[in-house]
């Protein structure tokens, strides 16, 4: 039995039995229906989906609208998203905001939504065909080109590179990937290695397959990891293993620990998104479909590269601590 778990980010917690899934949803009275936000985790231990949530908050409160969450407790649980949509189609809330966890096998589910006219924004993650109303994310294959010009400029043209992604068939994962190899070969960088690598978004897995790596290919000069998980958990091998002298790293997202471990040097770059940005535009694209206004059909929210030597610049601390007040 997959474990849904629901992440209350404004309200009350969502709650009725969902086939082998155990979700609950509270009945909505048809004049007090929310917004429902379905992210790809509701794992607290993510920064990002906590920041992109208080984005949701934010908006909703800005806007007079009631916003609850629901989703799968791990990233890697496509039928458990899907299993959520299919129970939300029933319960119509006023909108859905969508990171979807898979490009392809996301998409049956999400035109039942479309066509029961929930209106129906993705955020983050976005689906083959552009089927929502909208999509509000970062340009996941520029930000991945960002992160393979970072590590072409901190090691050698000739140096053995491993690419560490996510979960496979997730959009996000595919673009970032797509970006990060072809800037590397547009650079000339030889030894970027062909086989992929996926955390998952687990932590202890990205953990696991670093550890894996600086034991078997002891050439290992570079990696690059595509998600806060992912990340993390390929920094503490490296720290682990004594091997940050050896192998450089450029990651994505801005955790306390990936702020630490770039503060330490272990990680020589991250690409920050704005995912406080996302959720807030994400829930007022949601507030104007629901009222029958006009919608750009795509939003770039954009993304910045972070190194020690320019994290404590102004601009990048408010990135970096977007709550800090400093």
């Amino acid at each position: 039995m997959r474990k849904i778990v629901i992440g209350a980010v404004a309200v009350a917690f969502v709650a009725a039995a969902l086939l082998a899934y155990p979700v609950i949803f509270r009945p909505w009275p048809d004049n007090d229906k929310p917004i429902v936000f379905v992210p790809k985790t509701v794992d607290g231990r993510v920064d990002f989906w906590q920041v992109l949530g208080q984005g949701v908050y934010l908006a909703g409160k800005e806007f007079g609208e009631q916003v609850q969450t629901v989703g799968a407790f791990a990233e890697k649980d496509v039928d458990g998203q899907i299993a959520l949509l299919e129970k939300l189609i029933g319960e119509r809330p006023k909108a859905i905001v969508l990171a979807a966890s898979d490009y392809n096998l996301t998409v049956p589910v999400a035109e039942k939504i479309r066509d029961s006219g929930i209106p129906l924004i993705t955020v983050d993650s976005g689906l083959n065909g552009g089927i929502s109303a909208s999509f509000i994310g970062t340009d996941n294959y520029k930000a991945g080109r960002q992160a393979g010009e970072a590590m072409a400029n901190i090691v050698d043209k000739e140096a053995e590179i491993a690419v560490i992604s996510v979960v496979k068939g997730s959009r996000t994962s595919m673009e970032r990937e797509s970006g990060v190899r072809d800037r590397l070969e547009e650079l000339g960088m030889s030894g970027v290695l062909d086989q992929p690598y996926f955390s998952e978004s687990s932590e202890e897995k990205s953990y696991e397959i670093t550890l894996r790596l600086l034991n078997e290919r002891p050439d290992l000069k570079g990696i690059v990891c595509l998600n806060e998980p992912t990340t993390v958990g390929a920094a503490k091998a490296v720290m682990e293993a004594s091997a940050s002298g050896r192998v450089k790293m450029v990651g994505f997202d801005s955790s306390t620990a990936e702020i630490a471990f770039l503060e330490e040097g272990v990680i020589q770059a991250i690409v920050v998104q704005k995912p406080f940005n996302m959720g807030y535009l994400a829930v007022r694209a949601a507030v104007n479909v629901i009222h029958g206004k006009a919608v750009e059909p795509s939003t770039d929210t954009g993304s910045e590269l972070i190194t020690k030597e320019n994290m404590y610049t102004k601009e990048n601390q408010k990135l970096l601590f977007p709550f800090d007040g400093r």
